[in-house]
């Protein structure tokens, strides 16, 4: 992972707590617009740092698609997926950006979360390698040493793809490395690859090692799960779920926009974070993540659509691989009534 991901971990989780003190309570949870219209103030915190994937957050703010829907949106740096989802379950935040899997353990650990859509319905989740290693088909993974974090959603599921692809897990090594150091373990040569997300980590090691990357991602040989997406917590969901329909519509709008104008969609980003990757970079990780957005039983629908089926899918794919280890009805997981509508 990106070096950035690291500087996650400094920011205190009772900054967010200070911060978000406005939010879901108050006085001070409206503003006027320039135009006079009344606007509800809304906090949505992102799973990282922001990159490319962001952007449609960033150019949805932009073109005033939130202002549209009554909404004055305060986008804010995330510490990881698990972090935002027990913040947004805390009421720390209205709404966050956080992986499925995440999503999938808070609730089954209790925490009151629910999705309001699945954006990154086709999950990036990769080895990636430099093309020179000549890591092409699953069968060529035999014999390497892949970077990998021990308990995460990509070292948890890797067992899975190899499975399916009639790998044994002793034909690949897999080396627990720290988050942060996965992409400089590949560029010293200490592994072949790393597991990662192909919208995030690759288009930073081709920018470092100005080398080609190549991809074995999970989906084009047997196995996709839902990745990235919209959550609330139950004060939200209970209490403002005109809010909650509200910015769901205004989240898939926005992605929309960003899709037919990526170029401008990436330039909204400019000054987002001191951490911000590079144009090229961010603009790789978003041409990416525009791959992801649908799976056959959603293509052509608006993004954000889900359906039950894919859902129930995610969640067996996560019950098999031990992070959900007690499996609920989908409605548990996926708030269908407030989530954006087919």
């Amino acid at each position: 992972m990106p070096p950035r991901r690291l500087l996650t971990a400094t920011v205190p989780l009772a900054l967010l707590a200070l911060a978000a003190t406005a939010c879901g309570g108050g006085s001070d949870t409206t503003s006027t617009s320039d135009s006079g219209k009344k606007l509800d103030k809304v906090t949505l915190t992102l799973n990282w740092y922001p990159y490319g994937e962001h952007a449609p957050f960033y150019y949805g703010k932009q073109r005033k698609i939130f202002e549209k829907h009554g909404i004055d949106l305060d986008i804010r740096a995330g510490q990881g997926s698990q972090k935002t989802v027990q913040a947004t379950g805390a009421g720390q935040t209205d709404f966050g950006w956080a992986d499925t899997p995440a999503v999938l353990a808070g609730v089954d650990q209790g925490v009151q979360v629910r999705s309001l859509g699945v954006f990154l319905q086709t999950t990036p989740a990769s080895v990636q390698s430099f093309a020179a290693q000549g890591i092409a088909t699953p069968a060529d993974l035999k014999g390497t040493t892949i970077a990998g974090t021990a308990g995460d959603a990509l070292s948890k599921t890797f067992p899975i793809f190899l499975k399916k692809n009639g790998i044994a897990e002793s034909d690949v090594k897999v080396q627990n490395t720290d988050p942060a150091g996965k992409i400089a373990a590949v560029i010293s040569g200490k592994t072949d690859g790393l597991l990662g997300y192909a919208s995030d980590q690759g288009p930073t090691m081709q920018d470092k090692a100005k080398k080609d990357v190549a991809y074995l991602r999970f989906s084009e040989h047997g196995l996709n799960f839902y990745s990235n997406g919209l959550i609330a917590g139950r004060k939200t969901l209970t209490g403002r779920g005109d809010l909650a329909r509200r910015m769901a519509t205004a989240v898939s709008e926005s992605w929309t926009a960003a899709e037919k104008s990526p170029q401008p969609a990436v330039a909204a980003m400019d000054g987002a974070s001191e951490q911000l990757p590079p144009a090229g970079v961010l603009a790789e990780q978003f041409r990416t993540t525009l791959t992801l957005l649908h799976t056959e039983a959603t293509r052509g629908k608006a993004p954000g659509v889900n359906t039950e089926a894919d859902w129930q899918q995610t969640i067996d794919v996560f019950a098999q691989a031990g992070l959900v280890k007690s499996a609920k009805p989908v409605e548990q997981y996926w708030d269908a009534d407030n989530a954006m509508k087919g």
